[in-house]
C-alpha cells in the first residue's frame, strides 16, 4: 500500500471555520495546509456532512456523466477504485494505469492506490488518507479525498489579479457582484445564505436569465432555488446544494459553497477571457485613434503653413520697382507689417508643428507603432526647406526697398533740379532768336552799328556764360535716363528742345556777327564806359543769377557730417559777399560816370546802355534778392542740421537698447545650452524650472517691443545706417525667434521624457541614473554622443557587446546613421529593453478569443464585444478574410493587427 502519511505540510480533512484553500503562492503542500481544521478523530458536523455529500456527489456526477456513468452513494461507489480512477481521467484528460478488475479487497486497494498516486503526481501531499480507509467506506476520509481533488482540479488554477485558488475565486466573486445592491461577498459561508450573491453572478454574465430587481433579501429560499434552477437549466451546472439546508444552518459548509461557486467560475471563464481580450483590443484601438487624430492635425497644420509660405515667397521675390517714393514707402510699410504682425505667429506655428511631430513620434514609439510618415511634401524637412526658401527670399528685400527709396529720392531731386535749370535757361533764351534774326543794322547809323557790335559781343559773352548751364541740364537729363526715371520721356523731350535751340542760337549768333563785321569798318566811336559797364555787368549779373540759383538749390543729406559740409560751404560763400558788393559798387560807378560826362557835355542820351540790357536797377534788384536769400539759406541749413542731430539721437537711442538686448539674447541661448545638458532634479522639477525660465524670457518681450518702436522711428526718419552698434533689428528678431524656439524644444524634450517614463514605468531614480550616465559619457557636453562614447556607456550599464549586437542597437538608436545618439533615443532604447508592451501577437490572440478561435471575425461579433465607436473603427479598416474557411462577411483581424504595428503579415 502506498504511504500517504509522511509529509511535513499535512492536509487534515474536516469542517473548519477558517480557510480551506491557501492563496496563490508556495507549494502544493502549503496550498493544502489548514490552520484550524478539526482533528482527524473528531466527528463531522452533521449539517456540514450532509451539504458536502450532496455537493461533492453532484460535482463528481457532473464530470462522470461525460463518461456515461454516475455515483449514488459517495461512501460506497468509490470503494473499488474504478469510478475514482475514471473520475480522475475525465477531469484531468490523462490516462491512468489500467485498473484491476478483481473483486477481492487487495484489488480494490490497488486501484485506490493508483488513484492516490495520480493525485500525488500532481503535487498534492495527502496526510491521513489511506487506500484502506477509502475501501472500508470511511465517510470522512472519502469526503476529504474528493475535496482534495476539487481543490486541485477545480480551484487551484483560478487566478485573478495575481491571486490564486481560494483568494482568486473570492476576488472574482467580489468583482462580479460589486455593482449589486444587498450583496457583499466576504467569505464562502454566510455571505451566500440569502441567495442574492448566486443570482448576481448569473445576472452579471447572463442578464436575460434573472430578473434581479424582483428578488427580495428577506426571501432567501426563493432566491437560492431560483439561482440553482436557472444554473441547472441554462448553464449546465447541476444542483449541488439544498436551499433549506443552507438557510437552516447557522454557517453553511465552506467547502460545499466553494465547490458550487467554482462551477460558476468555470462556466463563465470563456466570457472572462473574452472580456480581457476586448479590453486589450479597446486599449490598442484607443491609442491608434488618438495617434490618427494627431496625424490629421499635423497634416492640416503643415498644409496651412506650407500654403502661407507658397503665397508669401512670390511677394518677397517681387522686386519690380514703383515709380514714386510714396508707392515704395507703402511697400516698405507692408514689409514691416509682415515682419511685425504676419511672420511671428507663423514662427510659433512652425515651432509648435515640430513639437507636435516629435510628441507624436514618441507616442508611436512607446506604443510599438511604426513612425509617422507625413504625406508627400509635408515632412518636417519639407517645411524647413520651404521656410529656408522664405527667409532667402526675405533676405535683401528690405535693403532693396530702401535702396529704391534712395534712388527715387535722388531722382525726384534731380528732376526738380532739371526743371529749375531748364526754366531759368528757357526764360533767358526767350526772345533771343528774334533778336539775333533782327536786321536792324541795315538801317542803323554808324554809331548804332558800333553799338550793335558791342552789344553783340556782350551777348556772346553772355551766351558763353550760359554754356555751362546747358551742359548741366544735359548731364542731369542723362543721369535721369541712367537711373530709369519714370518721366524720362518728357525730360528728354524738353532737354532736346533746349539743345536744339542752343544750337540754333549759336548758328544765329555766328551769322549776326558776320553781318555786323561787314559794317564794322563803318563804325566809329563807342562809349567805352558803356562797353566796360556791359562787360563787367554781364558776368556780375551772371554770378548773381548763379548765386541765387545756388541759394535756392535743393539739397539732401543723411549725416551730420554732410550737413556741416554744406554749412561750411555756405559760410565760405558769405565771406565773398563783401568783395562782390565792392564789385557792384564799381560797376554802378562806371554807369554814374557815363551819365556825369553826358550831362557835363550836354549830351542827350537816346536811351539805356546800348551794349547791355543789365541796368543798374537790375543789378540792385538781384543784389537785394541775394541778400534776402542768404538768411533763408541759413535757416534751411540750420533746420537740416537739427534734423540730423535728431537722427543721430535716434541712432544712439536704438544702439543703446540693441547693445543690451543683443548680448542678453546671446547669454540666454548659452544658458539654455547649459541647462539642457545639466538637467538636475526630477523631470517635473526640470520642467517647472524650464517653464519658469521660459516665462522670464517671455517677460523680457517689452524690451524687444521698445526696440521695435525705436527701430520704427529710425525707419520713418529714413535713417539707413548706424555706426554705434553692430546689431540690426533683423539680427535681434532672428535671435529672439531662435531663443523662443530653443526653450520650447528643450521643454518638449523633457515632456517627452516624462511621457516615456510614465508610459514605460521608469522610476525617477532610473531616469536620474540614465541622465547621469549619459552626461558622464557626453564628453563634449553637446547633448549627444558618438558611437564610441555610446559603446562605453552601454558597457558601463552591464551590456556585453559584440560587433553584431552593437550594430543592432545602433540601428535602433540612430536609424538615420548620423553617427550621434541623443538622450531621447537613449532612454527610448533603455525603456524598450526593460519594459513590456503590447505586441501584434498579443492583439491577434485577443481577437482570436473574441472570434471563438476562428481565423476570422464577423462585424456582428465586433459590435457585440467592443464599444460602438471602436467596433465601427475596426469594421471600416479590416479587409475581407480570404482563407479557405471564409464565410460571408468574414473579416481578417490578423492583417489588421499587424498593420497597427507596421509589421508584415505573420
Amino acid at each position: 500500500m502506498v504511504d500517504y502519511h509522511a509529509a511535513n505540510q499535512s492536509y487534515q480533512y474536516g469542517p473548519s471555520s477558517g480557510s480551506n484553500g491557501a492563496g496563490g503562492g508556495g507549494s502544493m503542500g502549503d496550498y493544502m495546509a489548514q490552520e484550524d481544521d478539526w482533528d482527524r478523530d473528531l466527528l463531522l458536523d452533521p449539517a456540514w456532512e450532509k451539504q458536502q455529500r450532496k455537493t461533492f456527489t453532484a460535482w463528481c456526477n457532473s464530470h462522470l456523466r461525460k463518461a456515461g456513468t454516475q455515483i449514488e452513494n459517495i461512501d460506497e461507489d468509490f470503494r473499488d477504485g474504478l469510478k475514482l480512477m475514471l473520475l480522475l481521467e475525465v477531469i484531468s484528460g490523462e490516462r491512468l494505469p489500467k485498473p484491476e478488475r478483481g473483486k477481492m479487497r487487495v484489488h480494490k486497494i490497488n486501484n485506490v492506490n493508483k488513484a492516490l498516486d495520480f493525485i500525488a503526481s500532481k503535487g498534492v501531499k495527502l496526510v491521513s488518507i489511506g487506500a484502506e480507509e477509502i475501501v472500508d467506506g470511511n465517510a470522512k476520509m472519502t469526503l476529504g479525498m474528493i475535496w482534495t481533488i476539487i481543490l486541485r482540479f477545480a480551484i487551484q488554477d483560478i487566478s485573478v489579479e495575481e491571486t490564486s485558488a481560494k483568494e482568486g475565486l473570492l476576488l472574482w466573486c467580489q468583482r462580479k457582484t460589486a455593482p449589486y445592491k444587498n450583496v457583499n461577498v466576504q467569505n464562502f459561508h454566510i455571505s451566500w445564505k440569502d441567495g442574492l450573491a448566486f443570482n448576481a453572478l448569473i445576472h452579471r454574465h447572463r442578464p436575460e436569465l434573472i430578473e434581479y430587481d424582483k428578488l427580495r433579501k428577506d426571501d432567501p429560499v426563493t432566491n437560492l432555488n431560483n439561482a440553482f434552477e436557472v444554473a441547472e437549466k441554462y448553464l449546465d451546472i447541476p444542483k449541488m446544494l439544498d436551499a433549506e439546508d443552507i438557510v437552516n444552518t447557522a454557517r453553511p459548509d465552506e467547502k460545499a459553497i466553494m465547490t458550487y461557486v467554482s462551477s460558476f467560475y468555470h462556466a463563465f471563464s470563456g466570457a472572462q477571457k473574452a472580456e480581457t481580450a476586448a479590453n486589450r483590443i479597446c486599449k490598442v484601438l484607443a491609442v491608434n485613434q488618438e495617434n490618427e487624430h494627431l496625424m490629421e492635425d499635423y497634416e492640416r497644420l503643415a498644409s496651412d503653413l506650407l500654403e502661407w509660405i507658397r503665397r508669401t515667397i512670390p511677394w518677397l521675390e517681387d522686386r519690380v520697382p514703383q515709380k514714386t517714393i510714396q508707392e515704395m514707402q507703402q511697400k516698405l510699410e507692408d514689409f514691416r507689417d509682415y515682419r511685425r504682425v504676419h511672420k511671428p505667429p507663423k514662427v510659433q506655428e512652425k515651432c509648435q508643428l515640430e513639437i507636435n511631430f516629435n510628441t507624436l513620434q514618441t507616442k508611436l514609439r512607446l506604443s510599438n507603432r511604426p513612425a509617422f510618415m507625413p504625406s508627400e511634401g509635408k515632412m518636417v524637412s519639407d517645411i524647413n526647406n520651404g521656410w529656408q526658401h522664405l527667409e532667402q527670399a526675405e533676405k535683401g528685400y528690405e535693403e532693396w526697398l530702401l535702396n529704391e527709396i534712395r534712388r527715387l529720392e535722388r531722382l525726384d531731386h534731380l528732376a526738380e533740379k532739371f526743371r529749375q535749370k531748364a526754366s531759368i535757361h528757357e526764360a533767358w533764351t526767350d526772345g533771343k532768336e528774334a533778336m539775333l534774326k533782327h536786321r536792324d543794322y541795315e538801317t542803323a547809323t554808324l554809331s548804332d552799328i558800333k553799338a550793335l557790335i558791342r552789344k553783340h559781343e556782350a551777348f556772346e559773352s553772355d551766351l558763353a556764360a550760359h554754356q555751362d548751364r546747358v551742359e548741366q541740364i544735359a548731364a542731369i537729363a542723362q543721369e535721369l535716363n541712367e537711373l530709369d526715371y519714370y518721366d524720362s520721356h518728357n525730360v528728354n523731350t524738353r532737354c532736346q528742345k533746349i539743345c536744339d535751340q542752343w544750337d540754333a542760337l549759336g548758328s544765329l549768333t555766328h551769322s549776326r556777327r558776320e553781318a555786323l563785321e561787314k559794317t564794322e569798318k563803318q563804325l566809329e566811336t563807342i562809349d567805352q564806359l558803356h562797353l566796360e559797364y556791359a562787360k563787367r555787368a554781364a558776368p556780375f549779373n551772371n554770378w548773381m543769377e548763379s548765386a541765387m540759383e545756388d541759394l535756392q538749390d535743393m539739397f539732401i543729406v543723411h549725416t551730420i557730417e554732410e550737413i556741416e559740409g554744406l554749412i561750411s560751404a555756405h559760410d565760405q560763400f558769405k565771406s565773398t559777399l563783401p568783395d562782390a558788393d565792392r564789385e557792384r559798387e564799381a560797376i554802378l560807378a562806371i554807369h554814374k560816370e557815363a551819365q556825369r560826362i553826358a550831362e557835363s557835355n550836354h549830351i542827350k542820351l537816346s536811351g539805356s546802355n546800348p551794349y547791355t540790357t543789365v541796368t543798374p536797377q537790375i543789378i540792385n534788384s538781384k543784389w537785394e534778392k541775394v541778400q534776402q536769400l542768404v538768411p533763408k539759406r541759413d535757416h534751411a541749413l540750420l533746420e537740416e542740421q537739427s534734423k540730423q542731430q535728431s537722427n543721430e539721437h535716434l541712432r544712439r537711442q536704438f544702439a543703446s537698447q540693441a547693445n543690451i538686448v543683443g548680448p542678453w539674447i546671446q547669454t540666454k541661448m548659452e544658458e539654455i545650452g547649459r541647462i539642457s545638458i545639466e538637467m538636475n532634479g526630477t523631470l517635473e522639477d526640470q520642467l517647472s524650472h524650464l517653464k519658469q525660465y521660459e516665462r522670464s524670457i517671455v517677460d523680457y518681450k517689452p524690451s524687444l517691443d521698445l526696440l521695435e518702436q525705436q527701430h520704427q522711428l529710425i525707419q520713418e526718419a529714413l535713417i539707413f545706417d548706424n555706426k554705434h552698434t553692430n546689431y540690426t533689428m533683423e539680427h535681434i528678431r532672428v535671435g529672439w525667434e531662435q531663443l523662443l524656439t530653443t526653450i520650447a524644444r528643450t521643454i518638449n524634450e523633457v515632456e517627452n521624457q516624462i511621457l516615456t517614463r510614465d508610459a514605460k514605468g521608469i522610476s525617477q531614480e532610473q531616469m536620474q541614473e540614465f541622465r547621469a550616465s549619459f552626461n558622464h559619457f557626453d564628453k563634449k557636453q553637446t547633448g549627444s554622443m558618438d558611437s564610441d562614447d555610446f559603446r562605453a556607456l552601454l558597457i558601463s550599464t552591464g551590456y556585453s557587446l559584440g560587433d553584431a549586437e552593437f550594430n543592432r542597437i545602433m540601428s535602433v538608436v540612430d536609424p538615420n546613421h548620423s553617427g550621434l545618439v541623443t538622450f531621447q533615443a537613449f532612454i527610448d532604447f533603455m525603456s524598450r529593453e526593460t519594459t513590456d508592451t503590447d505586441t501584434a501577437d498579443q492583439v491577434i490572440a485577443s481577437f482570436k478569443v473574441l472570434a471563438g478561435d476562428k481565423n476570422f471575425i464577423t462585424a456582428e461579433e465586433l459590435r457585440r464585444e467592443l464599444p460602438p465607436d471602436q467596433a465601427e473603427y475596426c469594421i471600416a479598416r479590416m479587409a475581407p478574410y480570404q482563407g479557405p474557411d471564409a464565410v460571408p462577411g468574414a473579416l481578417d483581424y490578423k492583417s489588421f493587427s499587424t498593420a497597427l504595428y507596421g509589421e508584415s503579415d505573420l
